[in-house]
């Protein structure tokens, strides 16, 4: 009997806690935008046929602008057929 009591009053209690809001990064940085970069290729195609954007918009700036360029030059070579 007392169960039925206690688990009511517990639900109740609990139903009125306080959550603190979860703090969200500033954006995408440097890794997403390496990441980003190195996709670019596979993104653009998809953009012809979908609603995919090829740079996140919403970046951390300068950073995510380094990974980009960096990945982009991981994928497409980079200089590194300059013969």
């Amino acid at each position: 009997m007392r169960i039925l009591l206690i688990v009511p009053v517990a639900l109740l209690l609990s139903s009125c806690s306080y959550i603190a809001p979860v703090e969200m990064p500033t954006g995408p940085g440097f890794l997403i935008g390496l990441f980003h970069g190195i996709i670019s290729f596979f993104t653009m195609i998809l953009s012809f046929f979908t609603d995919v954007e090829m740079y996140a918009k919403n970046n951390s700036g300068s950073w995510y602008d380094l990974g980009f360029v960096i990945g982009a030059m991981i994928f497409y070579g980079g200089g590194a057929k300059s013969r």
